[in-house]
């Protein structure tokens, strides 16, 4: 078993350390040297537009398919020269709910209990309490085909934790749910990593990443181009948003022609609040507007800044926007 390494950057163990990976499906180089790791007990959220090789890492890391070069040890194990040792410490779960749909659900954790070598009577009692985390108790001798999409995920969910996983990976784990259905899918999330578990999540989705991940590596055409906490993210891409109110509500129009002459780019006024919105990139610029708001006898109100949206971020990263409907990453259908 390799020895996993402390990291000073975060005080914890690393539970997943990938370096130099690559994959190749023909010509297409799905993964062109990515590097990362997930520290014990953390969510690492990796984001990619469709193609960018996602789905890919995961199925290397979960011995799913083998890497054409580079080394990833993950809980401790080798994938490519410990992959059984591994299979017995990982949970999946893919983009579509993978369960038996003519088993029940409680059959169908059942199973995955047996496979996984539990004993009858320890399986039977892993499918019983997860049925209840889950909250499928109600449906539990139900097949599996009359469950609802939201009710197939909890399942899928439920069967990747069956064999208690050090590590679980999470491919756009909420592709096609409905909002409370999402919001029940990343409660369970936090959960499981509050009990300790180490979670890659793959998404397209800001407001996901935003939610469950404390590191975010961006990930595009296999190569990994941006990694680091979100807010060092959006720090790394430049420029913060000033929103100004001021005192008076009669001054926003006055205070919207001042800050226009300071040519910091073209100001936009938040109606419903009361603000003025400018773009700056320095303290300097920050001090500036300021005076000049000062010395044209204006009184602000308040004055705030914020750093760019996640999805700035990714634009600015990928050129492209983050996905807006719930798709399939276009590359790892080929490649299956």
């Amino acid at each position: 078993m390799t020895r996993i390494d402390k990291t000073p950057e975060s005080g914890r163990p690393v539970a997943v350390s990938v370096r130099g990976l690559v994959k190749h499906f023909g010509e297409t180089r799905a993964l062109d040297g990515v590097d990362l790791d997930v520290h014990e007990g953390t969510v690492l959220g990796v984001l990619g537009p469709n193609g960018a090789g996602k789905t890919t890492l995961v199925r290397c890391l979960s011995t799913l398919i083998t890497p054409d070069a580079g080394h990833a040890v993950v809980a401790g194990y080798d994938v490519v020269r410990q992959p059984r040792q591994l299979r017995r410490v990982i949970g999946l779960t893919g983009q579509y709910a993978s369960v038996d749909e003519k088993l029940s659900g409680r059959e169908n954790l059942y199973l995955i209990g047996r496979l996984l070598d539990l004993s009858r009577k320890e399986a039977r009692s892993r499918a019983d309490a997860l049925l209840e985390r889950f909250s499928l108790t109600d449906a539990a001798t139900r097949p599996a085909r009359t469950y609802s999409g939201g009710m197939r995920r909890r399942l899928d969910l439920a069967a990747s934790m069956i064999g208690r996983p050090h590590v679980l990976y999470l491919d756009e784990p909420t592709t096609g749910l409905d909002p409370r259905t999402r919001n029940e899918v990343w409660s369970e999330v936090r959960s499981m990593v509050r009990d300790g578990v180490t979670v890659l999540l793959t998404t397209q989705y800001m407001e996901e990443a935003e939610q469950l991940a404390s590191e975010l590596t961006v990930v595009d055409r296999g190569k990994v181009i941006a990694n680091g906490g979100i807010d060092a993210l959006k720090a790394k891409v430049g420029g913060r948003t000033l929103r100004i109110r001021p005192a008076d509500p009669l001054e926003l129009h006055p205070l919207t022609h001042a800050l226009r002459q300071l040519g910091l780019g073209e100001p936009a006024v938040d109606a419903e609040s009361g603000e003025v919105l400018v773009p700056i990139v320095s303290d300097e610029q920050l001090t500036t507007v300021v005076g000049a708001v000062s010395a044209r006898g204006l009184t602000i109100g308040s004055i705030t800044t914020e750093l760019p949206s996640l999805d700035e971020v990714f634009l600015s990263l990928t050129g492209q926007k983050a996905s807006t409907a719930q798709t399939a990453p276009l590359l790892e259908e080929v490649s299956a």
